[in-house]
Order: structure tokens, then C-alpha cells, then sequence
């Protein structure tokens, strides 16, 4: 049979998470990919259910940049609810600082990221507790899948993820200024973020995606979205000039945009991320920054110009 092309796709190997030559991560069915159940019955109905937990789940110290362990409580829980409730849930805190939140249209935001598959970008809502969430998730956080059991069946869904800083846990403890401790000395992420807390290579008690990357929240579907239907071409960008807190509005749900806040992030980075969460975040997702795969390249066979290769093939075939 004729073909003309061929598409040729890198050989993906099978780390757990992204190696020193930026190979991208596999699915991986290790144990501790595994999210196992809880059997102690859990009643949490509304969100804040979910926040008188914090004392449980944050036992080591406070929520700085350790919104994995949230997502570890609702993941090993999720039998117990209905997707609705699963997704709920997941709103009801900041995956950046991990503080707790309340869904509303403004602490709903509109971000479109790169997906860990190499497969372009995808759009979706987060939940923040403030605006410059939205720099540091456009700086470090991507977007990956996972398949979750709820009480309605299994579907897949889609997760903010960061690369795990336990490839390097050294540098949990290399000092550092935060910008609001001038004249107060250094700091280290040991410290601000006692609970990113590392196993060896394993950062502890963190849920993993379908290619090994740490789960900190959900990535919440716009209407008429989902992990099978995954577009961001045809959403409404807002109004020019710039507004910061201006709401967009699509299908009768209202968000704030990412694109109204690239003037103040601009200023944020100019003055050393001097608000939000300041460096703790932005020092944990830089540790093992998630690589993106290349898109599989198009290359003609042997015999095949490169006229054909481009499409116009003019008579031109080739045997496989």
C-alpha cells in the first residue's frame, strides 16, 4: 500500500518524572502512581467541610506551596463522591499557595497552558486565592490528565501539575531573600514550606498525573469542554485596553482572563516578585521545570521529494 509520509515520533523512555536530558515523563503504573482509597467514611458535603480538614491534612507545617496534599485528600476520597462534588471540592483552594478559597466569578480565572504531552495548549479556570496566582501559573504549571473513580463511574480529568522538586532536594535548603524579609536574613524552602517534604526522589504524599507530574489541582473545563474535547481557539479574549478584575462572561459563567493581568505581572517580575506568594511558589516550580514534548515532525521517505513532503506530492509516491 502507497503512503507518502511518514510521521516520526520520538521514542519516549520510561522515567517517572523528567530526567537531567529533559526526556519527557510516561505513564507510569508503579505503586505509588496508585491513589489508594480511604475506607474511613468522609461526610464533607460543602467546601467548607473541606477546610476544617486543613489541620489534618497539613500536619508538618503550613500550606506554603504544598496544595498536592489537598489534592491527595480529595483524590484518595473520590469513591465516596459524585463528580460533581470531586469537582466542587477542588475549588475550594489555591493550587499555587494553597490557601483556602471560595469558587465565586472572582476568584475564577481564565488561563490557557501548555500540555505536558506536547499536544499545544489548552484552556481551563483556576481558582486563586489572589491575582498573581496567574503569573506564577503561566510561569510554571502545565496541564496534564488522569483518569479519577468517583461514585458516577471513571472519567478522565484534567490537573494542574508542576515537575516534582525531588529530583533536587538539595535545593530545598539553599538560602534565599524573600522580597518581604529584607533586613530580616534568608530564607530556604525547608522553612517557608515545611510540607514539601522529600523521600529520597519522592516528594511525599503527592498524587501523581498520567506522566508522573505532581498534582496540585484541577483544571476546570470551560462550558462546553473536557480531557475529550479540548479546544481554546474559540474563546472570547477580552476587551483592549486592559482592565484588571473586569469579568468576562461565556455561556452565563463570568471569569476574569488571564489577559488583563500581563501589565501588572510584568511589573510584578520587574520588582522581584514582591507580591502574592513571592519566591516560595516560584522556588519549588523551578526546581524540576516540566519539559515539553516536541511535536512529531513530518519527514518524507526515501524516494519522496520535499515538494511532496510538504503536500503537493505531483505524481510522486513512495512503498513502506
Amino acid at each position: 500500500m502507497p503512503f507518502l509520509l511518514i510521521l516520526a515520533a520520538s521514542v519516549l523512555q520510561h522515567p517517572l518524572h523528567a530526567s537531567e536530558d529533559n526526556a519527557i515523563a510516561t505513564l507510569d503504573n508503579s505503586p505509588q502512581h496508585h491513589i489508594a482509597q480511604v475506607t474511613e467514611p468522609w461526610h464533607g458535603t460543602q467546601i467548607r467541610d473541606l477546610h476544617q480538614q486543613y489541620g489534618n491534612i497539613f500536619k508538618h507545617g503550613n500550606r506554603n506551596a504544598a496544595s498536592h496534599l489537598w489534592s491527595k485528600f480529595l483524590l484518595e476520597r473520590s469513591e465516596q463522591m459524585t463528580h460533581e462534588a470531586l469537582v466542587t471540592m477542588f475549588s475550594g483552594y489555591c493550587a499555587v499557595s494553597g490557601s483556602p478559597t471560595r469558587p465565586s466569578e472572582y476568584t475564577r480565572y481564565r488561563l490557557t497552558l501548555d500540555r505536558v504531552d506536547g499536544k499545544g495548549k489548552t484552556s481551563g479556570f483556576m481558582y486563586y486565592c489572589c491575582w498573581p496566582c496567574v503569573c506564577d501559573t503561566q510561569d510554571f504549571i502545565k496541564v496534564d490528565t488522569r483518569n479519577v473513580t468517583t461514585a458516577d463511574g471513571t472519567r478522565t480529568y484534567r490537573f494542574a501539575v508542576l515537575g516534582n522538586p525531588c529530583d533536587h532536594p538539595e535545593k530545598l535548603h539553599e538560602p534565599f531573600q524573600q522580597p518581604f524579609n529584607y533586613g530580616r536574613g534568608m530564607s530556604t524552602i525547608a522553612q517557608d514550606a515545611a510540607e514539601v517534604r522529600c523521600d529520597g526522589g519522592r516528594l511525599i504524599n503527592a498524587p501523581l498525573s498520567d506522566h508522573g507530574y505532581i498534582i496540585i489541582g484541577m483544571f476546570f473545563d470551560v462550558p462546553g469542554q473536557s480531557a475529550a474535547n479540548d479546544w481554546h481557539d474559540e474563546l472570547p479574549l477580552p476587551m483592549t485596553p486592559v482592565q484588571p478584575g473586569r469579568l468576562t462572561d461565556m455561556q452565563g459563567t463570568k471569569y476574569q482572563d488571564e489577559h488583563e493581568y500581563a501589565p501588572m505581572c510584568q511589573d510584578r517580575a520587574n520588582n522581584g516578585y514582591n507580591s502574592g506568594m513571592g519566591e516560595i511558589f516560584r522556588r519549588v516550580g523551578a526546581i524540576s521545570p516540566i519539559p515539553i514534548q516536541t511535536p512529531p515532525t513530518i519527514q518524507a521517505l526515501p524516494g519522496v521529494s520535499d515538494t511532496c513532503a510538504s503536500g503537493d506530492c505531483k505524481g510522486h509516491t513512495a512503498e513502506l
